[in-house]
């Protein structure tokens, strides 16, 4: 079997010579071996619907669109519902007013068209030709799939527009005493930025003992069993970090304080991300999730960066300003449930110990003097 590489380089040359055919008949005997889950997959599949439609067959098009519908990706999704509406598009029909017919006299001779000549003198001792009023001839209409491939041209530019690289940090607080914080890096560029390897080189120094896996577009780190403390000691060093290699000085600041009610804790946070001396980033993604134990509540409901479900926070950072956000759960006081629970089992065990004392046995007894 080819590489994935090579077929794709053969594809996209197809398209770019409109040899659609061509391109049909070398992905279909090849495409079942690219499921559509892989980004190898919908790769290739975007690139057959865009030939299927070159060549009028939007049905076979929209089974395809269809495949990639399923996608667990939502971005997969959304630009599988763009194709299939560019698809399902009605064709517009050129109006005849867009061609340029020139006319010829016939009243003309040969007589009138040499008067028209220009003198050879003239001629000889003109040095540009003015060609601003001569007619191009007939416009011709676009090829078949020409505004299609246009179309998906500008629809694949929008995620590289809306930054080259993904930074998203997801701070887990599942359990409390055992905190988990996950950077994950993802380039949507061909290859990685230099920045971008020398931040990861430099993480990977300060974390040695977390868990890293690096790819050739993205790179991840784990670091588990956290306390409170550990936790936020770790996000000041990533942040502190990545203003160094950008050049500019950010700030990080978080307040935590907990109040207990018997039974249940009351956890409240504030983050303070300063973020306004990166103004001039644009190309950079950042996305900071926080996993809660429990439904979450967000002080401010009517921020547009922030998304809540349940207990999960998403909350988009914007270079060039102050991000803020203040968010507060509950959470069972494990130490006074083990108490209770110690204590209950004490007595639960001690009732037993004395209505079994109390029944006796049924061995005979000894006569007693």
């Amino acid at each position: 079997m080819e590489s994935y590489k090579r077929v794709v380089e053969t594809a996209e040359l197809a398209l770019i010579k409109g040899e659609y055919n061509f391109c049909i008949e070398y992905l279909y005997p090849i495409i079942e071996s690219y499921p559509s889950s892989s980004k190898e997959g919908v790769n290739l599949r975007t690139i057959i619907i865009t030939a299927l439609t070159g060549i009028n067959k939007k049905e076979e098009a929209k089974k395809f669109c269809k495949e990639l519908l399923k996608s667990h990706d939502y971005k997969v999704r959304e630009n599988a519902n763009t194709l299939m509406e560019i698809i399902e598009s009605p064709e517009i029909k050129k109006p005849e007013n867009w061609n340029i017919t020139i006319e010829s006299n016939p009243t003309l001779n040969k007589k009138s068209l040499n008067s028209l000549m220009p003198n050879k003198k003239i001629k000889n001792e003109q040095k540009f030709i003015n060609t601003s009023n001569i007619p191009t001839g007939e416009t011709k209409p676009f090829q078949k799939g020409f505004i299609f491939i246009i179309s998906l041209l500008l629809l694949l530019l929008i995620p590289l527009l809306s930054g080259c690289v993904k930074i998203e940090n997801t701070l887990d607080l599942s359990e409390i005493d055992s905190i988990n914080n996950n950077l994950k890096i993802e380039s949507k560029y061909i290859k990685k930025f230099p920045w971008q390897i020398n931040f990861e080189q430099k993480i990977k120094k300060i974390f040695p003992d977390a868990d890293i896996s690096e790819g050739e577009l993205d790179f991840y780190i784990k670091n588990k069993n956290l306390n409170i403390e550990t936790a936020q000691e770790a996000l000041y060093k990533i942040q502190k970090t990545a203003g160094e290699i950008l050049g500019e000085s950010t700030d990080l600041r978080i307040k935590s304080t907990e109040k207990n009610f018997f039974f249940l804790k009351k956890y409240n946070y504030k983050m303070d991300f300063d973020l306004q001396n990166l103004e001039n980033i644009n190309d950079v993604e950042l996305t900071f999730n926080i996993i809660n134990p429990n439904k979450v509540s967000v002080r401010d409901y009517s921020n547009p960066n922030i998304e809540i479900s349940k207990n999960f926070i998403k909350w988009n950072l914007i270079p060039g300003e102050k991000n803020s956000i203040e968010f507060s759960f509950w959470n069972w006081n494990k130490l006074i449930l083990g108490f209770i629970l110690i204590l209950l089992i004490i007595m639960i065990a001690y009732i037993l110990r004395f209505y079994r004392y109390k029944l006796g046995t049924s061995y005979p007894e000894l006569p007693s003097n």
